[in-house]
């Protein structure tokens, strides 16, 4: 199992910018995907970001593709998100995940660890 913790949340102004952090222990997970969903109220869990650990390879989600970038850290085994250019409707609580195939990187039920989340409000 591994275990993730999210760091980073806030309060930003439209056009503004924030990075999330996901630090990462465990299992040996040189081998996992890691992702970054998010989550409204009142509205299903969305796919934002992944990164392969391995080699680097990243997809994004058309929504945030242009503005927001992931990224990781081995040495400090951290996954990053840098988010530019928020909007009010980037508004949600972020999760950090660890797992699936690369085929499979969209999809939330391939996920087998997740963080608790953090809070992300675009806002003037």
């Amino acid at each position: 199992q591994v275990q993730l913790v999210e760091s980073g949340g806030g309060l930003v102004q439209p056009g503004g910018s924030l990075r999330l952090s996901c630090a990462a222990s465990g299992r040996t997970f040189s081998r996992y995907v890691m992702g970054w969903f998010r989550q409204a109220p009142g509205k299903e869990r969305e796919f934002v970001a992944a990164i392969n650990w391995s080699d680097g390879s990243t997809y994004y989600a058309d929504s945030v593709k242009g503005r927001f970038t992931i990224s990781r850290d081995n040495a400090k085994n951290t996954v990053y998100l840098q988010m530019n250019s928020l909007k009010p409707e980037d508004t949600a609580v972020y999760y950090c995940a660890a797992g699936p195939p690369w085929s499979t990187v969209s999809r939330a039920n391939s996920y087998g660890s997740w963080g608790q989340g953090t809070q992300v409000t675009v806002s003037s």
